[in-house]
């Protein structure tokens, strides 16, 4: 390969822009998801202790099954409360869309590495072209199956640390005991995160073409002299 030659023109062309907003997105997505904590709240009543607050931290990779609500206080229950966990591992899909959106981080970092400063090997016969326009199309159709994977998973989740754990709590049906859902921590970035998905998908599939321009599917073979619908026109 040649030798390293910074150029900033390609920012200004659709193949460059593009692919630092890919990178920008990238971050956001990955970001807004695996940074997130939450706390779902119960308020508990019992023998001899009222509205008592009880909590259940949960947050990235979302191993709900392995979150338990902290003890009201066993002693005043007699000893009625026993250890309630939430319901459900949802930490494949979001690891899966975590893994992948760090990795379009790293390969947007070396594509722009590429871009402003070798350019001139990128677009002189190389395979490189080709390469990343088969990682493109790759990253769309992966954009679209871990963003809708993660999203399913979400809805799974706002279900399992919603109203919906009192009804599951054993405790809380026992006759002189009650539990009220009290709330759950906002899960606006990971709605955040779901919607970054799919804009990263829309955007890589609009790159595409862009890439797809500087194969040599679209452009034509250089080293043929004959290329063209006509023929050369032979000499009188």
């Amino acid at each position: 390969m040649s030798d390293f030659h910074l150029d900033l023109s390609p920012l200004k062309e659709p193949l460059g822009f593009i692919k630092l907003l890919e990178w920008l997105f990238s971050v956001f997505a990955f970001a807004s998801c695996g940074g997130y904590k939450g706390v779902t709240t119960l308020l508990v009543s019992c023998q001899g202790l009222v509205n008592k607050t009880v909590t259940a931290s949960f947050g990235y990779p979302f191993r709900l099954n392995k979150v338990v609500f902290t003890s009201p206080d066993p002693t005043q229950c007699n000893g009625t409360w026993t250890d309630f966990y939430l319901v459900g591992n949802f930490s494949s899909s979001a690891q899966f869309f975590v893994t992948f959106a760090v990795l379009i981080f790293f390969y947007c970092m070396a594509a722009l590495v590429m871009y402003l400063g070798y350019m001139h090997a990128y677009r002189n016969g190389s395979n490189f072209p080709m390469i990343d326009y088969v990682f493109t199309l790759s990253a769309v159709f992966l954009w679209l199956v871990s963003s809708a994977a993660w999203a399913r998973a979400l809805v799974d989740i706002k279900v399992s640390t919603g109203p919906h754990i009192v009804e599951e709590i054993p405790a809380c049906k026992i006759l002189g005991s009650s539990c009220v859902f009290a709330s759950v921590s906002s899960m606006g970035s990971l709605n955040v995160s779901v919607v970054f998905g799919l804009l990263n998908m829309i955007l890589w599939g609009g790159n595409a073409w862009f890439v797809y321009k500087e194969t040599s599917l679209h452009k034509p073979n250089s080293s043929s002299p004959n290329s063209g619908f006509y023929p050369p026109a032979s000499g009188i």
